[in-house]
């Protein structure tokens, strides 16, 4: 099994919703589409499903295409970030209800609905009624529905969002192992660079309609090739400051000077963003990084979460996220020093293209 786009693009009214798409995902991967809200991940999602047509553009399946096919005439599974099940069948119903749509023999639907169910933990959940399930037990339901059919596409479109804290932990864990226990293709729609990461995989980012970048999860991560990407898996936010090289000296209006070390000085004269991670924002200079940078700034707020601190910070107008292990507390408006390692440093040319990578590449 493989799903090729080419060229793909829907318009709606004036409007392009997708923009010359082309992706190829291969049987037994799962594929990620990480995207903030209305980056085209459910309109991409639907336009492979066959629930929608493109404006112009092929969808291949097996190298057949399948531009035109409906949805109800390719192997194919949906799961929502609602849990839709049907409230009047227990969960052994609700999972065999595709077979039985099949007319699947009474021996193999059961051969099938205890295998998944065993996979996804609902063996002693069987009897009940959706009601009486969790959010979690329901949206493994919802799950078990859509891998039942042996789809050779599973599409899920943000299916962890409706959880809590807890149960979206426990399904994220959870779901690289059921994905490998499958041959299918799996597309994951999520907004969560964090979500991207945790499942691995590849991942696709879309920014407006466009994939700006497609691989392996940590290769986008550690070498995302324009400043849009890096922006879209970073959470807590990518730090970023315009800066102008002339001659041999790199600056930021005349607050922030950057010493040339590595490879900047042979970059071209002309304008650049700087971009590093928060966790790679310090509040005490290591003594270890000879060239770190010592930069003054206001705290805008400090978010404290336990284990963790994130101190949201100025710079001459600019604004930053530390990103630090440990507690602490700092008032609005204290000035307080920070310090950068340039060896952590993406650079990104005037068209936001990158131009140089980190000496230390981030850790996932």
């Amino acid at each position: 099994m493989q799903l090729e786009l080419q060229n793909i693009s829907k318009k709606v009214g004036n409007e392009f919703h997708i923009s010359d798409v082309s992706l190829t995902f291969n049987a037994g991967t799962l594929n990620i589409l990480l995207g903030p809200t209305l980056s085209g991940k459910t309109s991409l999602m639907r336009l492979m499903a066959g629930l929608d047509q493109p404006s112009s553009g092929r969808i291949l399946v097996k190298g057949q295409d399948v531009t035109g096919v409906a949805v109800q005439k390719r192997n194919v599974a949906m799961v929502y970030q609602q849990f839709i099940n049907y409230p009047n069948l227990t969960v052994y119903e609700n999972i065999a209800s595709p077979l039985r749509i099949a007319k699947t023999e009474q021996k193999r639907i059961e051969e099938k609905v205890q295998k998944v169910a065993k996979l996804l933990k609902l063996e002693d959940m069987l009897s009940r009624s959706p009601q009486e399930l969790s959010g979690g037990q329901q949206q493994r339901t919802a799950l078990a529905r859509a891998l039942v059919k042996g789809a050779e596409l599973v599409l899920l479109d943000e299916p962890l969002a409706n959880l809590d804290y807890k149960l979206r932990e426990e399904l994220r864990e959870e779901l690289p192992l059921i994905f490998a226990e499958t041959g299918s293709i799996f597309v994951y729609a999520t907004t969560e660079p964090s979500e991207a990461l945790l499942l691995g995989g590849n991942t696709a980012t879309l920014h407006e309609g466009r994939v700006t970048q497609f691989g392996k999860t940590l290769e986008v991560f550690n070498r995302p090739g324009n400043l849009v990407t890096a922006k879209t898996i970073s959470d807590p936010p990518l730090n970023c400051l315009p800066v102008t090289k002339l001659n041999n000296t790199m600056l930021y209006k005349s607050h922030v000077e950057i010493p040339l070390i590595d490879k900047l000085p042979q970059l071209p004269d002309d304008d650049y963003t700087i971009a590093f991670r928060p966790h790679h924002l310090f509040l005490k200079k290591n003594p270890a990084a000879a060239d770190m940078i010592q930069v003054r700034a206001k705290v805008v707020v400090a978010e404290i979460t336990g284990s963790e601190s994130y101190i949201h910070i100025d710079v001459a107008g600019v604004r930053w996220v530390v990103l630090t292990k440990g507690i602490h507390n700092f008032d609005v408006h204290d000035t307080i020093e920070v310090f950068l390692d340039p060896a952590t440093f993406y650079v990104f040319d005037r068209n936001e293209q990158l131009v140089v990578t980190p000496e230390k590449l981030p850790l996932a």
